[in-house]
């Protein structure tokens, strides 16, 4: 059950986008070797859903930052 714990370890970790996306290539890498078992596919895929939605979140947050800066910034208030 390498999958499992493998996905949960990295859900736990406070990841930034661009080591989230790192891990998602390797955990598509680890989902795409015939060797595994449906089981630690569906934890795979499970834990990859999990990460993507986390960067997701962290992206929208980055965004609305930028945002309240541009308005900032085109009102003068800097």
């Amino acid at each position: 059950m390498r999958g499992k714990d493998e996905g949960r370890a990295l859900e736990e970790k406070d990841l930034s986008i661009e080591e989230t996306l790192k891990e998602l290539e390797s955990i598509i890498e680890k989902m795409e070797d015939r060797d595994s078992s449906l089981e630690d596919t569906f934890a795979l895929y499970e834990s990859g859903m999990k990460m993507v939605k986390a960067c997701s979140d962290k992206i929208e947050k980055v965004e609305k930052k930028i945002e309240i800066l541009s308005e900032e910034g085109q009102n003068g208030q800097f």
